[in-house]
């Protein structure tokens, strides 16, 4: 099971990508564990200086804009 924060203050576009994970993930059959992070120190902690940001498994693989639905199926395996 992939482990993915969604880092933001709770903008549209950290919502929207919050929803195309989790639409990717059912769509691909993917058992992830999908979190949003609005922490201010927790987004600053993971080094995030634009949002969206999206963290797999610990590693940041996205910040800022919005990633493609090819770019998140990657992200899934």
């Amino acid at each position: 099971m992939k482990h993915i924060k969604v880092l933001g203050s709770g903008c549209a576009s950290c919502k929207t990508v919050y929803q195309m994970i989790e639409e990717a993930a059912k769509a691909k059959g993917v058992d992830v564990r999908l979190e949003k992070v609005e922490d201010i120190a927790e987004i600053m902690r993971h080094g995030v200086m634009s949002t969206p940001g999206v963290v797999v498994d610990g590693k940041v693989v996205h910040a800022g804009g919005m990633p493609d639905r090819a770019k998140i199926e990657a992200w899934l395996g």
